[in-house]
């Protein structure tokens, strides 16, 4: 479906998950890859992977929120293959222990951010720098819904920073696109990876999330792999500065509180949420009550 023979697709966070996933997908559209993460024994994996697929493939550990690796591993990728076609933006994290953001550490905070936003852009602007010289290239940054508006789920340094390079995705789009360089998001809701399955699945948290999903399911990796190359590819030449929600319809569903989340008990000796829980799905008032059967003179017959 994609041809990538003779590009270059730079991956960031390419050590497992999303990250692997996508390297796997260029490799086996033909593309050469440089890949960085900040564990090399689980970059040396995916890079042997996309190898045996007949891909070109160069792994430079690397840290995002650092910018002197930012720099050496774009320098690298340049060195390598000549050029970079394709920027994937894919390093994220996020943090686990369902805190509430009237508690939330700041360390954690700037953590968080420090990745998620800053190393994003420093990417963007190394890798952009090199495609607006040459008046070509296109970049995909792996944003989230959790960027796109509230949700009982979120982190709020997660949102913050997901939110700002949607933001980020919109101002690039169109100041650089009249230089040949497009710049769009990949928005995912909720995944299941080879690493996430077995937490989700062991914690019901997938059957809590998939009932609040108009798809009623939660997605699968090859879902977001096809979107991204979309985006990199020709095919998707004319667009640029737009956020692609790929997330079950999940965002086009407002209003679709119902349960309050597990996590939200985790931290109540801690962290407990102020002034205490909210109740989370409410029975129906009594109020309503007349209007259960439905309307009169539709679904029953008026009373004679």
């Amino acid at each position: 479906m994609f041809d990538f023979k003779g590009k270059t697709v730079l991956i960031t966070g390419a050590s497992y998950g999303l990250g692997a996933s996508f390297a796997e997908g260029f490799a086996e559209a033909g593309a050469n890859l440089v890949l960085t993460a900040r564990t090399t024994e689980l970059l040396e994996q995916t890079g042997k992977a996309c190898r045996k697929a007949g891909a070109k493939v160069l792994c430079v550990t690397g840290d995002v929120s650092v910018e002197d690796d930012v720099k050496r591993v774009v320098a690298a990728g340049l060195s390598e293959f000549g050029g970079i076609d394709t920027l994937v933006n894919n390093a994220g994290i996020s943090d686990l222990l369902g805190i509430g953001a009237e508690r939330f550490p700041t360390e954690t905070f700037d953590k968080i951010v420090a990745v998620d936003l800053r190393g994003a852009f420093l990417y963007m602007r190394e890798v952009g720098l090199h495609m607006l010289m040459k008046k070509s290239g296109s970049i995909v940054n792996i944003c989230s819904i959790m960027g796109s508006g509230a949700n009982e789920m979120n982190i709020i340094a997660y949102t913050a920073a997901k939110g700002a390079l949607r933001n980020i995705t919109q101002q690039l789009g169109c100041e650089w696109a009249d230089r040949g360089v497009r710049v769009n998001a990949v928005s995912p809701g909720f995944i299941i990876t080879e690493m996430t399955r077995v937490a989700l699945e062991g914690m019901g948290m997938d059957k809590w999330i998939a009932s609040r999903t108009p798809m009623r399911r939660l997605g699968e990796v090859s879902e977001i792999v096809a979107p991204v190359m979309f985006l990199a590819s020709d095919m998707a030449g004319y667009i640029t500065g737009h956020d692609l929600l790929v997330d079950g319809g999940t965002n086009a569903a407002n209003g679709y509180y119902q349960l309050q989340p597990i996590h939200h008990a985790w931290n109540a000796d801690t962290a407990p949420m102020a002034p205490g829980a909210y109740p989370g799905l409410l029975p129906r008032p009594e109020w309503a009550a007349p209007l259960l059967p439905g309307i009169p003179g539709v679904h029953y017959p008026l009373p004679e």
